[in-house]
């Protein structure tokens, strides 16, 4: 009896092992990476320890199986990540669930309301560092969540889509009066500034143009129950924050929200919202021509979480699914220079270190960058410049560990050889601002040396590398870098 069940077992696994796969499975999961209280919250020139924890801070992870390739999109509610937190949470990845370390997309929010996952410094001008606890941490929770989004893979369909939501995005560099523009940190006169003064008499006009689309892709079950929606869009943290508070931002605020419009979102195992930070690097959420009266904290952030989540729900009704999804992947680390410093910017930066006051408590500018144009003018000739690009369908999706101007985005998206395409900053890594070369010649706080770290030819190589790599996806070729 013993050996017919056993028959009768091992012809039934034969049966199924030849069964055709599913064209798609995918499947999502979180990962708590909150981290203790009393760490210090970065984000501005000084960093402060915090005392509360408004909102759990999250990896979430989306999965996705063709039958043939699988990929890992994760989202962090952090201000940034070191490139070795990537690194480790890929190995980790890779070893737990045999997803290939290029396969995985990990990007960052740009919260301000959270601690350092980028360690000491954001400009410590390393691409390979020794992980801290808190850097371990988050890098063993992401691989957690990416290997319970994989136990939970099931049969799913796809969807992209689009939805203009111009109302939050404004560029914050901006042109002035003649005359009016007050010197930067280094004593000289820079063509724009950034975060005028809203409702400014000396406004002229502002320095480009945001990006306002929300682009998504959705996963569901064949029964039509989401599975996830991963969304991306370019608008910087909204901010408000209480004193000393830990939050995800508006970013954690929109991934509740949508699953909260979801009748079934909160059954098991439960819908799996995302938003990364799309090209948001010259953009925020202040409309300097008519400014808004302050605001309690919190409120503005659920404002701008509620409204995007209800126009990407709204848009959710319209899209068209489809039951497969071919998959690709390629990742490349370029040679990007860190920015050079010139003896004379040197001279000026020891002279500052050494001539101005200290006040406890009190942040200064020309202190603050003087510290980092000598930290800057200590790095190695080139760094370790992580871009990648995922294909999921027809949809293309390119990466950069900076933050990124929203021209960037754009041009990303007309030039690529798929026409549904988009970006994804602070990927893999966090490198500062990364201004086009045109930015340089205007100045303004994103392109300070200390606030920008890469040579201003950086954003011109990282669109050749992801415009060739999307190119040999298209292609089903593969060349080396």
């Amino acid at each position: 009896m013993r050996t017919l069940l056993f028959s009768l077992f091992l012809v039934a696994a034969v049966h199924a092992a030849d069964l055709p796969k599913a064209p798609l499975l995918a499947g999502a999961a979180t990962s708590n990476i909150a981290p203790e209280i009393g760490a210090d919250i970065i984000g501005g020139f000084l960093p402060f320890p915090s005392t509360h924890i408004h909102d759990e801070l999250h990896a979430r992870c989306l999965v996705l199986d063709d039958g043939k390739t699988k990929l890992a999109l994760v989202v962090c509610d952090l201000l940034g990540m070191h490139r070795s937190v990537s690194v480790e949470a890929r190995k980790l990845i890779e070893k737990a669930t045999g997803i290939p370390a290029a396969n995985v997309l990990i990007s960052c929010t740009h919260t301000h309301s959270a601690t350092s996952a980028i360690g000491d410094s954001p400009r410590s001008y390393a691409s390979d560092m020794e992980l801290r606890d808190y850097q371990r941490f988050v890098a063993r929770r992401i691989a957690d969540g990416v290997q319970r989004a994989t136990t939970l893979l099931r049969p799913a369909e796809i969807a992209f889509g689009r939805v203009d939501v111009p109302e939050h995005v404004f560029i914050r560099r901006w042109f002035l009066k003649e005359g009016t523009m007050p010197p930067n940190p280094f004593g000289k006169i820079d063509k724009v500034k950034m975060n005028p003064g809203a409702g400014s008499a000396d406004l002229v006009k502002p320095a480009g143009e945001p990006d306002p689309t929300v682009s998504f892709i959705a996963v569901r079950e064949p029964s039509g129950r989401l599975i996830s929606v991963y969304s991306a869009y370019s608008l910087h943290y909204v901010g408000g924050v209480g004193d000393g508070h830990i939050s995800a931002d508006y970013y954690g605020m929109y991934c509740e929200a949508l699953k909260r419009l979801q009748q079934d979102g909160g059954n098991d195992p439960p819908f799996v919202a995302m938003m990364a930070n799309g090209t948001s690097g010259d953009a925020n959420n202040v409309n300097f021509r008519t400014p808004r009266p302050r605001k309690p904290a919190y409120e503005q952030m659920r404002y701008v979480a509620e409204d995007v989540a209800g126009k990407v729900n709204a848009a959710l009704a319209k899209v068209s699914w489809q039951n497969g999804a071919a998959l690709d992947a390629r990742y490349r680390e370029l040679g990007v220079a860190w920015r050079k410093i010139d003896p004379d910017l040197l001279t000026w930066a020891k002279d500052t270190e050494a001539s101005t006051p200290r006040i406890q408590g009190k942040a200064s500018l020309p202190l603050a960058y003087a510290a980092r144009v000598q930290k800057l003018a200590q790095a190695s000739p080139e760094t370790k410049f992580p871009v990648q690009v995922l294909r999921i369908g027809d949809v293309c999706m390119g990466s950069s560990p900076c933050e990124t101007f929203a021209e960037t985005g754009l041009e990303f998206k007309k030039r690529s050889p798929f026409s549904k395409s988009f970006m994804v900053e602070i990927a893999h890594g966090y490198y500062g601002y990364m201004p086009t070369p045109r930015h340089f010649e205007l100045g303004g706080y994103e392109t300070w040396p200390g606030t920008n770290n890469l040579e201003p030819q950086a954003s011109v190589k990282m669109m050749d590398a992801l415009l060739e790599m999307a190119a040999e996806i298209k292609a089903g070729t593969k060349t080396s870098p």
